[in-house]
């Protein structure tokens, strides 16, 4: 099992990721806070890595105490079995927000854009709003334009009467 990534966990505990970060925070400390060894084996004399999250969440930004509980997570995960499926799935749901580790790469082509652009990391559907073409610059006097138009207007005028 790959051991739970040291920025992930300051990343989180200082509050990254919103509501989604808080929610996988917390499911992160309620396996921490589960009992040893459920399964009905001794458990090893071994800590649940508790203090390790207690002490994170009390200084988010100390990469020193990530890492320490980074070590206690995997050594508890390798005596209990329990333990560690719920780590791996935790992991799964954790690795949906460090998708890319954070960096967001936004490529913008094909040619002249008209309108907002939404930058965004992982987006699961498509959410850009196509725009009306522009409107082609208007009949200029002398221009071939105006001409086609204006012999527009003389064949829809009838002819032989005037306005008195």
């Amino acid at each position: 099992m790959d051991p739970v990534s040291v920025g992930l966990l300051v990343a989180l505990a200082g509050g990254v990721a919103g509501e989604v970060g808080r929610q996988t925070w917390a499911g992160l400390s309620a396996l921490v806070r589960r009992p040893l060894g459920r399964d009905g084996g001794q458990a090893p004399d071994i800590g649940s890595g508790e203090a390790e999250l207690t002490r994170l969440a009390a200084d988010p930004g100390d990469q020193g105490r990530a890492q320490a509980l980074s070590t206690a997570l995997a050594v508890r995960a390798a005596v209990d079995e329990d333990f560690r499926a719920g780590l791996a799935a935790w992991q799964e749901r954790a690795a949906l927000l460090r998708a890319g580790d954070g960096a967001v790469t936004n490529s913008v082509s094909g040619g002249t854009q008209n309108g907002p652009v939404l930058q965004a990391g992982t987006s699961p559907t498509r959410s850009s709003t196509p725009h009306p073409p522009l409107r082609p610059p208007p009949a200029v006097p002398g221009t071939a334009r105006w001409t086609r138009r204006v012999d527009r207007r003389r064949r829809r005028r009838p002819r032989g009467r005037r306005d008195q």
